[in-house]
C-alpha cells in the first residue's frame, strides 16, 4: 500500500499558526481551508450557540468585500466555499483549481481577519439560523441526536446543541462575536490545510502573509467534560419512535479507541453487523439501526440508535440490549476481521478526496501535532485483537445509562421503571 508520506509536509509560522500540505498529482484542484480548535464547547455559559453565529457571519461581508462578492469571487473561478462548526472544532473551506489557490487563500483570511459583522447582516443571519433551529425541530433523528448528547453531559458545554437556542441566538451582539472571537481565533489553535494540485511553499508563504499577524497566545481551555448519563423522553406526534441507548466511551487518543471503533462496527456498523441482522433481517423492527462511537479529547460516548413503531419499543430495546450484551461476550475473530476490513476501507477511502484529506489531516495535527502515516493508522486497527473487542464491549455497561426517545410514549415507555431497569441489566 503506498503510504503517501513523503507528499506530507508540516511547517509553522512564528506566532505557531501551522500549515500541512499534501501533493496529489493525479488531481487538478485543490482543496484547502483553515481549521480551529474551538467549537461549542469552548464557549461560556451566556454563548450558547456563539462559535455557529461566527462562522454563518463569517460569510456577510468584510472590510473590502460585501457578502455576494464573496461567493462570486470563488464561484467564477468555478470554486466553492464552506464552513463547519462541530463541537471541537470550526473549519472554513475552499475547493478551487490548483491555479487558483492564492485566490482561495485571500478569501479565506478575508473572512477570518477583515469581516466587519455588520449589524444588518447580523439581525438577518439571526432569523437565518433561527429557521435552521425549527428545521431541527422537524427532524426526530437530529433532535433526538441533540438530546443525546445533552443527556450524556447534561449541564455541560459538551453536551449543549450546537446551534443553540432562539433565546440565546437573539442575545448575541456584535461586541460579543468580537470577544469570542479574539478569546479562541489564536494562531498557536489554527491549521492551514492544503491538498491536491498545491505546493507547500507557496501555500505557506501566502499564509505568512496573510496570517502571519493572528495573534499568538494560549487561547482559554474549555470546560472538562465528564460522562454523567441520564434518561429524557420527548413526546412528538410521530410515526414511529426514535431510541437512543448510551453508555460512557472514551476519548479518542486513548489507547482502546481503535478496540471501540471495531466494537461498534460489528456491532451496528454495517449490513452484517449484529444489530442490523438480527433487529432489521431477522425481526423486522426498524429500517435503520446502528452503532456508533463518538470520542472527544477528553471524553467519549458510546451508543445506538434506531426508529420502530411505539408498540414495537418493548421488544425493541431488550433486543438492541441483548445484541450489544452478546457482542461483547462473543465477538468472534472473523467478525473482528471484516469490521476491521471496513473500516480501514473508510479511512483510505479518504485518500482519495483532497476535501475529505485536507479534513483528515488538519484534523490531525490539531490533535496530535503531527498526521499520521497510513500504515500505521491501518497498522493500530490490524492490532486489535476478538480479546480487546470483547473487553471494551464489558466496560461499557459498568458506566450509568443515557436513554433518549422521540415520538409517542406508549406501553413500555410509559411504565415507570422499566427503562432503568432494562437499561442496567441490558
Amino acid at each position: 500500500m503506498p503510504d503517501g508520506s513523503g507528499r506530507v509536509r508540516l511547517s509553522a509560522l512564528d506566532n505557531g499558526l501551522r500549515i500541512v500540505t499534501e501533493v496529489m498529482p493525479h488531481v487538478a484542484t485543490a482543496a484547502l481551508g483553515v481549521w480551529i480548535g474551538a467549537g461549542a464547547r469552548h464557549e461560556r455559559a451566556d454563548e450558547h450557540g456563539l462559535s455557529h453565529l461566527l462562522e454563518h457571519m463569517a460569510f456577510k461581508g468584510t472590510a473590502t468585500r460585501d457578502a455576494r462578492t464573496i461567493v462570486e469571487t470563488i464561484e467564477s473561478a468555478g470554486g466553492d466555499l464552506n464552513a463547519e462548526t462541530g463541537v471541537e472544532h470550526t473549519s472554513y473551506t475552499v475547493r478551487i483549481m490548483g491555479e487558483d489557490v492564492a485566490l482561495g487563500m485571500d478569501i479565506l483570511a478575508d473572512i477570518l481577519t477583515n469581516s466587519v459583522f455588520d449589524p444588518d447582516e447580523l439581525a438577518r443571519e439571526k432569523n437565518v439560523i433561527l429557521q435552521e433551529i425549527g428545521s431541527i425541530e422537524d427532524m426526530p433523528d437530529e433532535l433526538a441526536t441533540d438530546l443525546f448528547l445533552e443527556s450524556a453531559f447534561p449541564g455541560q458545554a459538551l453536551g449543549r446543541s450546537i446551534l443553540g437556542t432562539p433565546e440565546s441566538v437573539n442575545g448575541f451582539s456584535r461586541e460579543a462575536i468580537l470577544a469570542y472571537l479574539a478569546r479562541n481565533y489564536r494562531a498557536s489553535r489554527m491549521v492551514v490545510a492544503a491538498v491536491g494540485a498545491v505546493d507547500h511553499a507557496q501555500v505557506e508563504a501566502l499564509a505568512r502573509k496573510l496570517f502571519g499577524a493572528i495573534p499568538a497566545g494560549a487561547p482559554e481551555a474549555p470546560q472538562p467534560a465528564v460522562y454523567c448519563g441520564s434518561e429524557k423522553r420527548l413526546r412528538r406526534s410521530l410515526e414511529q419512535t426514535h431510541l437512543l441507548v448510551g453508555y460512557r466511551g472514551m476519548p479518542f487518543l486513548a489507547h482502546e479507541a481503535y478496540a471501540m471503533q471495531v466494537f461498534a462496527h460489528l456491532l451496528g456498523g454495517g449490513m452484517s453487523s449484529r444489530l442490523f441482522q438480527e433487529v432489521r433481517e431477522q425481526r423486522g423492527l426498524a429500517y435503520s439501526v446502528d452503532a456508533f462511537h463518538w470520542g472527544f479529547s477528553d471524553a467519549g460516548v458510546f451508543g445506538m440508535s434506531a426508529g420502530t413503531a411505539p408498540a414495537d419499543v418493548g421488544e425493541l430495546l431488550p433486543v438492541m440490549l441483548g445484541c450489544l450484551r452478546e457482542a461483547a461476550e462473543q465477538a468472534s475473530d472473523k467478525e473482528v476481521d471484516r469490521a476491521r476490513a471496513q473500516l480501514k476501507l473508510s479511512y483510505l477511502s479518504a485518500l482519495e478526496s483532497p476535501a475529505a484529506r485536507a479534513d483528515q489531516i488538519a484534523r490531525q495535527v490539531l490533535s496530535l501535532g503531527k498526521v499520521l502515516p497510513h500504515k500505521e493508522v491501518v497498522a493500530k486497527l490490524d492490532d486489535v485483537t476478538s480479546s480487546d473487542v470483547r473487553f471494551v464491549g464489558s466496560e461499557l455497561m459498568k458506566s450509568a445509562p443515557t436513554f433518549v426517545s422521540v415520538g409517542p410514549v406508549s406501553g413500555v415507555l410509559r411504565r415507570a421503571g422499566v427503562i432503568p431497569r432494562l437499561l442496567r441489566e441490558g
